[in-house]
């Protein structure tokens, strides 16, 4: 199984591997939900590493990343922008892995919220099974409904929203 480790993305090889697993992901998303407008399929990998966003990956014991995370710090908690995992990683527990390690070793007693396309089903089904609550569905465009999720931070409760802007 990949090992958690913070992504770099000054390194040339780690953004060019991250940018290609968000790139193909994103691929797959787009043909679940029918909507190809993802904003991250058109980003190009400077537009991409200039986004002000935290990034952990899982790697493979010779450092292949197999997904990621990245997430930015919000107001009332953590924003998940965008959880991707290389389509050739599907159905193996990598996005788990990565949600896993941010629930309780990054984020713990935290606010963590995400978005995903409302017809992404591996995606609302993984944040239901890790203890996230779905909240309204919206449509921030014609023919695109997002599904908003939040897991509250200890001892509060989550009201839903739309906070974050990941495709997740």
């Amino acid at each position: 199984m990949p090992q958690i480790r913070t992504l770099d993305l000054s390194d040339d090889a780690t953004a060019a591997a991250v940018h290609r697993i968000g790139r193909a992901a994103y691929a797959v998303e787009a043909e679940l939900i029918g909507f190809d407008g993802i904003p991250a399929l058109g980003e190009s990998l400077a537009e991409m590493r200039a986004r002000p966003l935290n990034w952990v990956g899982a790697v493979t014991e010779d450092g292949v990343p197999t997904g990621f995370l990245a997430w930015e710090e919000a107001d009332a908690g953590v924003s998940v922008d965008r959880l991707c995992v290389d389509p050739a990683w599907f159905r193996r527990g990598v996005a788990s892995l990565l949600l896993r390690h941010a629930l309780t070793e990054m984020f713990p007693g935290r606010l963590v919220e995400v978005t995903t396309g409302a017809a992404n089903a591996p995606a609302v089904t993984l944040y239901e099974r890790l203890g996230f609550t779905r909240g309204p569905d919206f449509s921030p465009v014609p023919g695109l409904t997002m599904a908003s999720f939040g897991r509250a931070a200890t001892g509060t409760s989550w009201e839903g929203g739309r906070g974050s802007s990941g495709q997740g």
